[in-house]
């Protein structure tokens, strides 16, 4: 199994931004977090991290043709409004999830806008670092779903 896990925008500055929001652990440990998630399950999770919109963009796009059967991103900032990561993940039918780390629906008006919610699977926000390991959770319940049918 193959699953990618992509980080937006100043995600790499976990444990030093706005620690009362996004906690102390650093970037360095969510990584570690998430390869060790890996070898419980028996999977590969790549982590990719990009403050640039198109990177985010184009590795999704390499993700159709590398094998990844599901995907988990923090678009951060984009997640807002960017219509093209959006468009991006739309064009590729892997089970999808969105996560945030705060509770969106508690912070600003802004925040509380996914332009890319709609075109994934499920979301999760709120549950600080451990909603990734909740995303890759269901990703895996998904495809063995899917494998079911």
């Amino acid at each position: 199994m193959k699953i990618l896990v992509i980080n937006g925008p100043n995600l790499n500055f976990l444990g030093i931004r706005e620690k009362g929001i996004y906690g102390t652990q650093d970037y360095n440990y969510l990584v570690e977090m998430i390869k060790n998630k890996g070898k419980e399950i028996d999977a590969e999770i790549e982590c990719f991290q990009s403050n640039h919109e198109g990177a985010i963009i184009d590795r999704i796009q390499e993700s159709y043709f590398d094998g990844t059967e599901g995907i988990v991103i923090n678009p951060g900032a984009y997640t807002h409004y960017s219509y093209a990561i959006r468009d991006a993940l739309a064009s590729i039918v892997v089970p999808k999830v969105e996560i945030h780390i705060s509770d969106i629906t508690k912070r600003e008006s802004f925040r509380q806008v996914s332009v890319t919610k709609e075109v994934c699977d499920h979301q999760i926000y709120g549950k600080g670092l451990d909603g990734y390991l909740m995303a890759i959770d269901f990703i895996v319940d998904k495809l063995k779903n899917e494998c079911n049918k």
